[in-house]
């Protein structure tokens, strides 16, 4: 995991003690940090998958939308480039009390980035924004810190919830990918006498 505050502060052995996770996250960071330092803070670690929480901070020191949406495909372009087969999945833009005023353009930017994941099998977007507001449409009080802008352990709980349920569904799919794949044979297209069984342990 990589991005701001939000990730650094989190305490990823306790929210996902049986993954194999890796902080690091560094504070006040925007996307554009992200991409200058994806040599130092991604790639040494030939990471499966990439989850990115970035985008926050931008739109806070004045980035529009359309801004933070053009870095984040350069930062998935990044990725594909040097890691095709691993799978980004970027954690939408919180909705939080202190930087409310922000949200309409912050909700902006999900949404074009949640479209653009729908067109590649590689990218991936985990709404952790929907589940932190009530019913009136607002953020929750107690997910955040006392500074209205950080995560409580509750905001942490929600956040781990989601991601745990975006994995399971991953490791679903795989988990169905192989078993079809183990019903395939394969024809030797010189003997048709001959056939060959896929076998995914191999």
């Amino acid at each position: 995991l990589t991005g701001s505050s939000s990730i650094r502060k989190w305490n990823l052995p306790e929210s996902f003690p049986d993954q194999p996770m890796i902080n690091r996250g560094f504070g006040g960071s925007e996307l554009s940090d992200a991409i200058r330092y994806f040599d130092r803070i991604v790639l040494p670690y030939r990471p499966r998958i990439i989850f990115l929480y970035a985008g926050d901070n931008d739109i806070q020191r004045g980035k529009t939308a359309k801004q933070v949406v053009a870095d984040y495909q350069v930062f998935a372009r990044r990725v594909h480039r040097e890691r095709p087969s691993t799978q980004f999945a970027f954690i939408a833009i919180k909705p939080s009390i202190k930087r409310w005023h922000l949200w309409p353009e912050m909700r902006l930017a999900n949404e074009m980035i949640q479209e653009l994941c729908q067109e590649n099998g590689n990218l991936h977007y985990i709404d952790i924004a929907d589940p932190m507001l009530g019913p009136e449409g607002t953020p929750i009080r107690e997910l955040f810190a006392r500074d209205g802008l950080h995560l409580s352990p509750a905001g942490y709980r929600v956040w781990a919830r989601e991601i745990s349920t975006w994995l399971k569904e991953q490791n679903s799919r795989l988990s169905e990918r192989r078993c079809s794949l183990s019903n395939f044979y394969f024809f030797n297209p010189i003997s048709s006498s001959r056939s060959f069984r896929y076998d995914p342990a191999v």
